[in-house]
């Protein structure tokens, strides 16, 4: 099969097609026939460039969200058979006290290549009106922003919520999970278009905080009291602390991600002076949540915001492409 194969860390350029031995599926595993794969930030050029934040073995192959064709089943396995349309779940095995996770195409090889062999319990079946472009920006965001609102920030009916970095993967999918839950929600990103973008998915305002004072506008939507939640996920040293500031007392900030740098500067006394709580979380993608998400985008009720279909050959343009924040959505690659 083709794949692209990372064999050293470094530029987009390292990324090369290779032809691999196809994969055969062990007991309880399955092979999928890629139809999709998304390309991530910090889980796939991250990874890439040598800076993730956990050990990667090289030879890799990358791409976390793969969804196809089931093309074999291995020993045991009984839940799928050649033929089914599925998506995937990014976690093989979950954090534990004593070590971290494992995710599929950071850990154990992925999506960018024409097979991918994976356990078959972290496959989902999909409606027969999902392409396979939308399960895998559903899969791979939609879960986690629910998991993020709903159960660690504990978003409440009519609570105000800022989403950071709105038109991208999680933060599109964060605009939607909110207004789902019944709160109000201001998208902020970083050009006109992709608060346009935003604004088109439910939320109820928008932001670009390149132009605007992000802080200031916060509190003039919400007549000066501020957001219950800042949804954040671009860790920026310049934004962060604006939005930071945009919490009304007892907010959270919940934040899973750090594609703007991750390091930023604290305002400690706004922190305990408001009872403020920040949460880090990387979410989880639970069976129950993936199936509501598909379901919705079956029903239309949840959109995706797709920038561009690039080939597996143009792997390395694509990766150039996300690194310049250049397009609005994700860009997905399909072998």
């Amino acid at each position: 099969m083709k794949a692209i194969v990372l064999r050293q860390f470094g530029p987009p350029e390292v990324l090369r097609l290779e032809e691999i031995a196809t994969p055969t599926p062990g007991p309880g595993e399955v092979v999928i026939r890629v139809h999709a794969v998304s390309v991530n930030r910090t889980l796939d050029l991250a990874v890439r460039a040598g800076n993730y934040a956990m050990p990667v073995t090289l030879p890799h192959v990358l791409g976390v969200d793969p969804s196809g064709i089931v093309s074999a089943v291995g020993q045991g396995v009984g839940t799928r058979k050649v033929g089914d349309r599925v998506a995937t779940m990014q976690l093989l095995r979950a954090p534990t006290a004593t070590s971290g996770p494992v995710i599929l195409g950071v850990h154990v090889w992925g999506g960018y290549a024409e097979y991918v062999k994976v356990p078959v319990e972290i496959t989902h079946p999909l409606p027969d009106s999902v392409d396979f472009v939308t399960a895998t920006v559903v899969a791979r965001h939609a879960p986690t922003a629910f998991t993020m609102l709903r159960d660690d920030a504990r978003l409440g009916r009519e609570d105000w919520v800022l989403v950071m970095g709105a038109s991208g993967g999680l933060g599109s999918a964060g605009i939607q999970a909110a207004k789902y839950l019944g709160a109000r929600v201001i998208a902020a990103a970083g050009a006109d278009e992709r608060v346009r973008a935003a604004v088109d998915l439910g939320a109820d305002a928008g932001i670009n905080y390149r132009t605007q004072d992000l802080t200031a506008e916060v509190r003039r939507i919400t007549s000066g009291r501020g957001v219950d939640v800042v949804f954040e996920n671009v860790a920026d040293a310049e934004l962060f602390p604006k939005a930071f500031a945009s919490l009304a007392r007892g907010g959270r900030l919940i934040t899973a991600g750090a594609h703007g740098g991750g390091t930023v500067p604290l305002d400690v006394k706004h922190l305990y002076l408001n009872s403020i709580t920040v949460i880090g979380s990387v979410g989880r993608i639970t069976p129950a949540d993936l199936e509501f998400g598909l379901r919705a985008a079956a029903e239309g009720r949840y959109r995706v915001l797709v920038d561009r279909v690039l080939s597996l050959s143009e792997a390395a343009l694509a990766h150039r492409i996300v690194a310049e924040r250049s397009g609005t959505g994700k860009v997905v690659l399909q072998p």
